[in-house]
């Protein structure tokens, strides 16, 4: 193992945690208040974020989309730049935040900001940003990575840069109340994935490492197990510490990770706005399926050391029955209205985004994606 670990993000968890946000941002920032389609107006988050900034310079920026896209970015990048606003206060889940950082880097940006995320160009600089989580689900909140889509060509791409880690971040699981159960049920199975990337690929030597997600994957298996719960605080608070702690850097640092999952549910985004979650939900399980030589000894362990199953084509059918129970579709006919074109889709996608030699070991090509497509395209139960 060989590895640089960096998070430089404060964490403020708990109840009331809100009012910590005075602590970080300077009291002559101008602040810019980013937000998505108005569910914290519900929930109290806006009325305390108000009441926090009483005395800063602040300015609103309302209606980024549960996948943000640059041409909606974009307009707060004027913003930005007309305003000469220097701090960002990203309040939402994974969308609202993942938008944020992109509008951190392109607001000081000369280029098109989409030169970050087809890999033109890097950061060099970026706004200061600062997070308080709604919805738990991606662990954007703290780290350095942000996945933007483009509207015009349908695409979703991502990037990563030391300079867009959040200042700080805050986790107060009260704010979760008003969560539907859509919203719940992704943000586990996002969390679950991600965890999965990082775990599922092919043993190493750091029990540390696994043995932590192992931990993560426990917990969350006991949240879609305890389903029922999903209105109680305390579950709320498991979720958004596991989501957290699933992608803040550690788990995957210096160990195999896998992302061809992601990649591909990426591309099911795009094209048909499926939740990024059910997308993910969708192709995990068969992903493992036609990747099985190379991840059946992790599976094992997992069942071993998570599920108690000693069959590695037991757990994978485990995970989708996960899925099922808290009401997410692991059958991608669900989702593409009967679309004849969806591998052809997918795969010229992905082929030109250059992403043609994917996983931990770099063998899964455009033919096991097309395999990993038709086995998603399960026939309607009548």
């Amino acid at each position: 193992m060989t590895y640089t670990y960096h998070n430089p993000t404060i964490i403020e968890f708990g109840e009331g945690k809100i009012e910590s946000i005075t602590n970080y941002i300077p009291k002559d920032s101008k602040v810019l208040f980013v937000y998505g389609g108005g569910s914290i107006k519900k929930n109290g988050v806006y009325e305390q974020v108000v009441k926090v900034l009483k005395d800063y310079t602040f300015f609103e920026f309302s209606g980024v989309e549960p996948n943000p896209t640059v041409e909606t970015m974009n307009k707060a990048v004027e913003i930005v730049r007309e305003k000469n606003i220097d701090f960002i206060l990203a309040v939402g889940g994974g969308s609202v935040i993942d938008g944020c950082k992109y509008l951190a880097a392109a607001s000081l940006y000369e280029g098109d900001g989409w030169d970050f995320l087809d890999g033109t160009s890097q950061p060099k600089a970026a706004v200061t940003l600062g997070a308080i989580l709604t919805l738990p689900a991606t662990g954007s909140e703290s780290n350095s990575g942000t996945v933007v889509s483009k509207k015009a060509t349908n695409e979703k791409r991502y990037f990563f840069s030391p300079f867009i880690f959040p200042k700080f971040a805050v986790l107060d699981p009260s704010v979760m109340a008003t969560l539907d159960d859509r919203q719940l049920a992704n943000g586990v199975v996002d969390a679950f994935v991600h965890t999965c990337e990082q775990y599922i690929t092919y043993p190493n030597n750091s029990p540390i490492h696994d043995g932590y997600s192992e931990t993560i994957l426990k917990g969350l298996v006991k949240l879609m197990q305890t389903w029922d719960k999903r209105k109680e605080y305390s579950w709320h608070e498991d979720l958004m510490l596991l989501a957290n702690q699933a992608l803040n850097g550690f788990i995957g640092a210096g160990v195999p990770q896998d992302w061809a999952t992601h990649m591909i549910g990426h591309e099911l985004t795009a094209f048909y706005g499926i939740d990024h979650g059910r997308s993910l939900a969708i192709v995990q399980p068969q992903l493992f399926k036609v990747m099985f030589e190379d991840k059946k000894e992790k599976l094992l362990q997992m069942g071993k050391n998570i599920l108690n199953i000693d069959d590695a084509n037991k757990v994978i059918d485990k995970i989708e029955e996960l899925y099922n129970s808290v009401g997410i579709s692991t059958n991608l006919n669900d989702y593409i209205n009967g679309d004849k074109e969806v591998i052809s889709k997918i795969t010229t996608a992905l082929k030109n985004h250059n992403m043609t030699a994917l996983g931990e070991k770099g063998n899964l090509t455009l033919d096991k994606v097309e395999q990993i497509l038709t086995l998603a395209l399960k026939p309607k139960e009548i």
